[in-house]
Formats: structure tokens, sequence, C-alpha cells
């Protein structure tokens, strides 16, 4: 009878081992989609990153390019620790496990809180930044940010093309004349800017303020599903950790 139970827990401990591996081995791909999700953000949507006054939307792709990385690092360790069936890895991988999914439930949580309060953000400091500090100097990049933003969602002016009115820069002697910016126009070419007719420039109800508003709630959708939900699964695998190191400790040396 008691070889038979040995042999059972024998048995047990087998399949914990595989479905742990199974498991580690999908953890460190998903690490990798968590890590791409948050350099992409931070590297390809930079630019609109400057554009607003709060960091809670960079400190939440940071966090997850961090427990991305941890992810990766983790998977391999909880492999080792799984097939040498050693304890203290499975406690060092189980501490790590609950850091990462601490961490990602953060990032999930201030992707939601940014989400709450992004309209308000937008509108009271996206026009002031675009009058204030669009073509001065030490804000190049706000001016970059400005450009790629007007062109690539085909929009003119924080609410509407008439808040260059108000700007810095169209007011001086260096806008030469123009009315708006040049990336408000249609087909951009040097000094479009001077003639703000609707079929010269983008007239877009809303503004850019209502375009960068959707681009960034769907970016922030994608950071809080993907931190969520790979915390969630963290869970299943802190299962596993701790069913396998009780068996393994309840196996004699």
């Amino acid at each position: 009878m008691g070889a038979y139970e040995e042999k059972k827990e024998t048995c047990g401990t087998i399949c914990l081992k595989y479905v742990l591996f199974t498991f580690n081995f999908l953890f460190w791909l998903a690490g990798g989609v968590v890590m791409a999700v948050g350099v992409w953000t931070l590297v390809e949507k930079s630019d609109y990153i400057s554009l607003l006054s709060s960091k809670t939307y960079a400190a939440s792709a940071y966090i997850l390019v961090l427990a991305g990385a941890i992810v990766m690092v983790t998977g391999v360790l909880g492999c080792c620790a799984t097939f040498k069936e050693q304890r203290r890895l499975l406690r060092v991988y189980f501490v790590l496990l609950l850091c990462i999914f601490l961490l990602e439930i953060l990032a999930g949580v201030l992707a939601y809180i940014y989400y709450q309060q992004l309209n308000e953000e937008l509108k009271q400091n996206l026009r002031e930044t675009m009058i204030k500090k669009y073509e001065q100097k030490s804000y190049e990049d706000i001016t970059r940010a400005v450009d790629k933003l007007q062109q690539e969602f085909k929009c003119c002016g924080s609410n509407s093309s008439a808040d260059w009115a108000a700007s810095i820069w169209i007011r001086s002697r260096e806008s030469e004349n123009r009315v708006v910016p040049d990336s408000c126009c249609k087909s951009p070419t040097e000094s479009c800017g001077r003639r703000d007719h609707p079929s010269n420039i983008y007239k877009v109800e809303g503004g850019c303020i209502s375009k960068l508003e959707k681009f960034i709630l769907d970016h922030l959708k994608i950071i809080g599903a993907v931190g969520v939900g790979i915390a969630c699964v963290q869970i299943i695998g802190m299962v596993f950790t701790c069913c396998l190191y009780r068996s393994l400790k309840a196996e004699p040396y």
C-alpha cells in the first residue's frame, strides 16, 4: 500500500512538472508580448506622450516593459526550478511571479485611472501646449509632436483651426503670415498654412482633442487588458507552483 502511495505521488509530481513547464514556456512568450506592447508605446508613440502633462500614460508603459522583462527571466527560472526539483528555486520563482502579478495589476489600475481623467486633461492642456510652445525654442519635441498629430490624424488645432489665432508663433514674424501651421494642410507645402479654407486645411469637428483622446483611450485599453490578463494567468502558475512545492516537500530526500 505504501509503495502504491509513493508511486501515485511520483506520478502526480511528474504531471505537475510538465504542466508547469508548459505554463512557463507560454508565460515566457507572454512576457515578450507584454514587453513589446510597452516598448511600442514608448518608441512608436513617444511624440504624443510629450503632449500630455500627466506621466501616468508613460508610467503604465514603463511598468509593462519592466514586467515583461522580468516575466521572460522568470519563465526560464521556472523551467529550471521545475526540472531540477529544487524547492529553493521554486520559492524564488513564486516570489517573482507575485511581484510581476502586482506590477501588472498596477499597470492596469494606472491605465484605468488615466482613462477616467484623460478627457479633462486634454481639454485643459492640449490647447495651451499648442499655442504657447509650438515653434518655440527648447520645445522642438512639442513642435514635432503637434505636426505629426495634425498630419497623422488629419486635424487642425486643439478644438478647431481657429485655436491657432491665439498662437504665439502665428502672431510673430516668424510665421510669415501663416494663419495655421503647414501641417494643417491636406497637401503640406512650404507656407501652405497662409490659407485656412476648408479645401486647403483639415476642418475636423472636435479638432485634434477628439482624435488624440480616441487614440490614447484605445491604447490604454490594450495596456490595461494585457496587464490584467497576464496577471490573471499568473494566478494559475502560482497555484501549480504551490502544488509542486508541496509535492516535492512530501517526498523523501
